[in-house]
């Protein structure tokens, strides 16, 4: 038997995809050619050796939201991806795009994130030469760091998956090429504003009774409706990218207005009442405080740096933004306390609290 038939067969299955999807064997290649796997397209093989990967695995000890959360039911940066990958599987599959690349894009877009969500983030911003911003750190994560030799559409998908606060639409740090990446890039919004609820609930911030009311009119009042409000409505608004209906000259991932406006009303209250409340104003300083030491420390400590994730022949301060930001929260909290210990009694009094 010869074993390549059952890619060739994989591969034929995608021919039945809309002509707007993107096909495996139709892929701008990687970066470094190599043989194809004879039972995995190009995209299936990128999304396992995204799963297989250290970056990937740390994402179970990194904060989404909530800096140091005692619960087991906090959103952590590797549930936030798997919802986000089901998300985003589940609209590909509506359209009749390629489920294979979403999911792989899905699973890597955060691969890059700080400790401390984007607090975190912001820190190293302030302080690099060439500034952060984890979906360019995500791609040098797979590209240089654990040179994963990944097919273009994925690292494209990756790198522009980056949202900015104005609108769930606005185009803030790049379209992807595929229509695949532009459905991560709204399932990620469609995730995080659902599953922040919940934890912002969980942690005391709001109730349930301060949701805008548009929010719980247009989407739901229940975590599960809501989700199936949006990625309903996403697909519906999207069809023409089915390839089943005649299409328009621009095809675009999309929701209705009154849908979009909502997600957007939501996403603005979590900005406000979550993610920028005043409450955690101090947490924040605290944990950028914690990221700061730790990057200076290690800019001038450079022989104490022992990790395979950072290259040799880089300038000392991508080294040390390099193993920071590689750092999973707890990590990042015991090296500070052993170098400014300082700098983490408000994670003891946090837990005590």
């Amino acid at each position: 038997m010869d074993l390549s038939d059952v890619r060739k067969r994989l591969e034929e299955r995608e021919l039945s995809l809309s002509p707007h999807a993107a096909k495996s064997a139709q892929s701008r290649g990687r970066e470094v050619p190599e043989a194809s796997s004879p039972v995995r397209t190009e995209f299936q093989r990128d999304r396992d050796r995204i799963i297989h990967c250290k970056a990937f695995r740390r994402l179970k000890h990194k904060t989404q939201v909530f800096i140091a959360p005692i619960g087991d039911h906090f959103v952590t940066r590797l549930t936030h991806t798997l919802e986000v990958a089901q998300i985003a599987r589940t609209i590909a599959r509506g359209l009749n795009l390629n489920e294979d690349l979403a999911e792989a894009i899905a699973l890597a877009h955060d691969i890059g994130h700080p400790p401390f969500g984007h607090t975190g983030e912001q820190a190293l911003a302030e302080l690099l030469p060439e500034g952060f911003r984890h979906a360019e750190q995500s791609l040098r994560v797979v590209e240089k760091l654990e040179r994963l030799n990944l097919t273009w559409e994925v690292r494209d998908g990756i790198v522009n998956s980056s949202k900015v606060r104005e609108d769930i639409f606005a185009e803030g740090y790049g379209v992807p090429s595929t229509l695949e990446g532009q459905i991560v890039k709204l399932s990620d919004a469609i995730a995080y504003i659902n599953h922040d609820i919940g934890d912002a609930l969980r942690a005391g911030i709001i109730s349930e009774d301060e949701l805008p009311r548009e929010v719980l009119e247009t989407l739901g009042s229940r975590h599960s409706g809501r989700i199936n409000t949006l990625v309903c409505d996403v697909i519906e608004a999207s069809y023409a990218a089915s390839g089943l209906l005649d299409a328009p000259d621009q095809i675009r991932i999309q929701m209705s207005p009154p849908v979009s406006a909502a997600a957007n009303v939501l996403r603005e209250f979590m900005f406000q009442r979550v993610y920028l409340w005043e409450g955690r104003r101090e947490e924040a300083e605290q944990a950028k405080h914690v990221v700061s030491e730790l990057y200076r420390y290690y800019l001038a400590h450079q022989d104490e740096i022992q990790s395979d994730f950072v290259l040799p022949s880089d300038p000392a301060w991508r080294r040390a933004a390099d193993y920071v930001s590689g750092m999973t929260d707890g990590f990042a909290l015991e090296a500070a306390a052993r170098l400014a210990p300082s700098s983490v009694r408000w994670v003891r009094e946090l837990r005590v609290s």
